[in-house]
């Protein structure tokens, strides 16, 4: 079986080469050096067109990373980025869709199957694999690098990554307010399931909360449900960014990356006083949320997910900082106090389709009511005294 075969199959590697590295300027915040630690200028190109498009930071890395996965493809099947083809990105489709994912491989044995479903939450644990977003969106990633490049003449004429000429023009011009219409995939993109958005049912909210060990975890959830504020957003809050009269916080958006205010519920805020009667006045200049442990730094998203994941070992859960988001949200759309455009405002969705994913009934609350059905009294039938038994029969059936 020759190499590119292999590779396909999942039984080869791709090199750990070559690395995505801060740049020592602004244009791209981020740049791809190959094994020898030197600057791959056709990625520099691309990323910097991003940047100067005002790609966020975080953006521009994950692309980053996509060329970089690309790149060591094409060092391995010894070809240059300017002859690549579509049996290229085959052989890339082939292997994300068959290797193993090495964020996966972190998982202790006592974990649950990748795949399966945590029965407690409903929802399944990621596949052992790379998920078809993630294929998806290296397609993207690597279609993106030679529209650039052809737009500016030093690519191929012919993308590598097919498109469907169909699909981007009936796309080209539609209304985000119409339904999207049902067009086939083009060749190599993965198919995708559209999973409504999970909350947390409020009894496995309560344990959840109950869980947190500290004032500034029970603070934290307490605005993340009752905000829907996004979780590096308000990880971002400083002290002078609390309205305490207005009952508000600003936070930096994630969609415009402009300072936006979010309400929030009363007892989120006199959780975050609780919170720094214990710690203090925090710098100003500086976010609010402090690390327990160690030297006093700013609390990082992944300091956040642990404690989730911490929660979740202790209650064989498998929320995520998300799900909170999706928890203000369902309650928010279906709690019958808000119309749908205050909840879109609240939440910041640029779309109102969007919000109105929420409005669903949640699978849990589906299942109650299934369980009162099946337990209520069969209805006996009965008919009205004076009626001969006869001519009930003759008239309703025996």
């Amino acid at each position: 079986m020759d190499l590119r075969s292999e590779l396909m199959e999942g039984r080869a590697e791709l090199p750990r080469v070559g690395a995505v590295v801060p740049a020592r300027g602004v244009h791209p915040p981020y740049v791809v050096v190959n094994g020898y630690d030197d600057e791959i200028e056709p990625a520099t190109a691309y990323l910097r067109d991003l940047a100067l498009n005002d790609s966020s930071p975080l953006t521009i890395r994950s692309y980053g990373y996509g060329l970089l996965r690309w790149f060591r493809l094409l060092w391995l099947l010894d070809v240059t980025w300017e002859k690549a083809t579509e049996a290229e990105t085959a052989v890339l489709t082939g292997w994300l869709r068959s290797a193993s994912n090495p964020q996966r491989q972190r998982q202790s044995a006592a974990n649950p199957a990748p795949g399966s479903v945590n029965l407690r939450t409903g929802k399944p644990v990621l596949r052992a694999g790379y998920a078809p977003r993630t294929i998806n969106h290296a397609l993207s990633v690597v279609s993106g690098f030679y529209e650039f490049h052809a737009h500016q003449g030093n690519g191929p004429v012919a993308n590598p990554v097919p498109v469907s000429p169909q699909r981007r023009r009936a796309l080209a011009h539609r209304s985000p307010l119409e339904p999207k219409p049902v067009l086939g995939r083009a060749r190599l993109r993965q198919k995708v399931a559209d999973r409504p958005p999970r909350s947390i049912p409020d009894h496995l909210w309560d344990e959840l909360f109950e869980r947190m060990g500290c004032e500034r975890d029970r603070a934290l959830l307490e605005f993340y449900v009752s905000s829907g504020a996004r979780a590096e957003e308000l990880l971002g809050v400083g002290i002078g960014d609390v309205d305490w009269a207005g009952q508000k916080v600003y936070v930096i958006s994630k969609g415009t990356r402009q300072r936006e205010a979010v309400p929030a519920s009363p007892q989120a805020f006199v959780r975050l006083a609780r919170y720094l009667d214990e710690i203090g006045t925090p710098p100003s200049d500086e976010p609010m949320w402090r690390t327990r442990h160690g030297v006093d730094r700013p609390m990082s998203y992944w300091a956040m997910r642990r404690v989730i994941q911490r929660a979740n070992g202790a209650l064989g859960t498998n929320w995520t900082l998300h799900d909170l988001r999706h928890t203000a949200a369902s309650r928010m759309a279906n709690g019958g106090k808000l119309t749908l455009p205050e909840v879109q405002a609240v939440l910041r969705h640029a779309n109102i389709q969007t919000t109105n994913r929420y409005l669903t009934a949640r699978i849990e609350e589906i299942f109650d009511k299934l369980t009162e059905h099946y337990n209520a009294p069969r209805v006996e039938r009965s008919y009205p005294t004076g009626y001969s038994a006869d001519d009930v029969a003759a008239v309703f059936g025996a």
